[in-house]
Parts: structure tokens; sequence; C-alpha cells
């Protein structure tokens, strides 16, 4: 008895550890956790904030463009973000590993991001950042036109464009990021895997950019980055 009481006791434990590790980055009540940055409030206050909540979700109108990004800086996670386009299909994206604000169009800060355009979700764009993915040239185009600034190749397509929702469907898009690799999934299947990033650690952020977008889940678990084995 004490065996099985001690068992559980343990399984509890390692249940409770487990689920400690997974935080929800939105409370579906304010933006606690976050701050905005929309270039066109500075110049006109006037102007609509672009991300409301409405139903407990997370939405973003997008226009005036920009973009929400947690306060706090992650390393070794995944995310969990469920969204959807309510209305038109459009664009929109999750940035990791953000950092300096506004480095692209005095708007985009410095990061990586997870494309989120409709047929296009799992694409990656460089920003100030920079990633490979294997078949670099026929996902990326020349070598000599790659780079991470306005006039070069940024994006870098994902492995297939066949992995979404039809419009207004809930879409689940996972992100793992382990020390400089990023990982994507699209609704359970594997679109986009990079390795070599130039950045490990940083903020997250959700664009206003080209369609309203909802966000019914943005969950964050904290993962231990794997050991590499010694040769």
């Amino acid at each position: 008895m004490k065996k099985l009481l001690l068992s559980a006791a343990l399984l509890g434990s390692a249940t409770l550890s487990s689920a400690q590790q997974s935080i929800s980055l939105f409370n579906g009540k304010d933006f606690t956790g976050w701050h905005i940055d929309v270039p066109a409030l500075e110049k006109d206050s006037s102007q609509p904030n672009p991300f409301i909540i409405r139903n407990g979700m997370m939405v973003s109108l997008a226009k005036p463009q920009g973009h929400i990004i947690t306060d706090a800086q992650y390393e070794n996670f995944r995310l969990d973000v469920e969204y959807r386009f309510p209305g038109k299909p459009g664009n929109c994206g999750v940035l990791v590993f953000a950092s300096t604000p506004r480095v692209l169009y005095d708007m985009f800060p410095k990061s990586i991001e997870v494309q989120m355009m409709h047929k296009n979700a799992g694409d990656f764009w460089c920003i100030g950042e920079d990633i490979e993915v294997p078949d670099m040239e026929a996902r990326r185009g020349p070598k000599e036109k790659w780079g991470s600034v306005d006039g070069k190749n940024r994006r870098i397509q994902n492995l297939t464009d066949s992995s979404e929702k039809p419009l207004g469907e809930w879409n689940a898009m996972r992100i793992e990021c382990l020390g400089n690799t990023v990982k994507v999934w699209v609704n359970g299947q594997l679109v986009n895997d990079g390795y070599n990033a130039t950045a490990s650690r940083g903020q997250i952020a959700l664009q206003a950019e080209g369609s309203e977008v909802e966000f019914r889940k943005v969950m964050l678990t904290h993962l231990k980055k794997r050991k590499t084995a010694k040769k």
C-alpha cells in the first residue's frame, strides 16, 4: 500500500511539475504581460488601437499596423497558438526572438517571423536575424540575394501550403524553439524546420498587418534544451 501511495504521490508531483511548465500568455481579460508598439498611434493618438479583446479572445484588427509584444523574453520553449481569419483572408505573423524595435520599415522588431498569411502559414521571414533550412536555394532563391534587411531575399518558403483549415475555421500552429533551431507545425503537420538561427532568446510578438485575426490560445511551454552527444 505504501508503495502504491508513494507511486501515486510521485506521479502527481510529476504531473504538477509538467503542468507548471506551461503558461498562458494571454489571460482573456486584458493585456497583462504585453505592450503594444504601433508607430502610427504616436503620430495620431485618435487612431484606434489595432489590438482588442473580444469575447475572451485577443483580436488583431490589422490597422493601423504594428505589434503586440511580450514584456518578458523567452528561450527554449514551445508556443501553441490557435487562430483564425474570421472574415477576409490576409496576412499576419508570430515573431520569435524579437529584440530591437522597429529595425525594418520603422515598424518590425528584429526577429524571425513565422508567417500566418493565408495559404502561406509556416514560411520564415528574416527580420534582422537569420536562419537556415535544408534546400535553401530552392526555398529562398539565389544565395547572393539572401539577407535579413530590406531588398534582400528574407522569405524562406515552407514545406507545404496544404496544412491550413478552410477560411473561418481554427488553425493550430506550434512553434518549437530550442537553442538556435525553430520548428513549425500547422494543424499537426511539420511545415518548417530551421537551424543555425542568429538568435536563441527574445520576446514574442503578434502582428497587426494585413487582415483581422482572432487568437483564442497563446500557450507557452518551457522546454529543456537537448544535450548534444559527444563524439
